[in-house]
C-alpha cells in the first residue's frame, strides 16, 4: 500500500513537472490518466501490479 501511494506522488510529480514545462499538453496527460484508470478496470490489472511490484523490488536490491 505504501509503495503504491509512493509510486502515485512521484507519478503526479512527474507530469506536473512535465505539463508545467510545456514537453507535455494537459489534454494528453488527462488522456493518459484515462487510459490508466481504464486499464486498472480490467483482468491485466493484477499482472502489471506484480510486475511493478517485482521492478520494485529489484531496484531496492540495487
Amino acid at each position: 500500500m505504501a509503495l503504491s501511494i509512493s509510486a502515485a506522488v512521484l507519478l503526479s510529480i512527474i507530469v506536473f513537472v512535465l505539463v508545467k514545462g510545456g514537453y507535455v499538453r494537459v489534454g494528453s496527460a488527462l488522456a493518459c490518466t484515462l487510459f490508466g484508470f481504464t486499464l486498472a478496470a480490467t483482468g491485466l490489472a493484477p499482472t502489471i501490479n506484480s510486475g511493478l511490484a517485482s521492478l520494485a523490488g529489484l531496484i531496492s536490491h540495487l
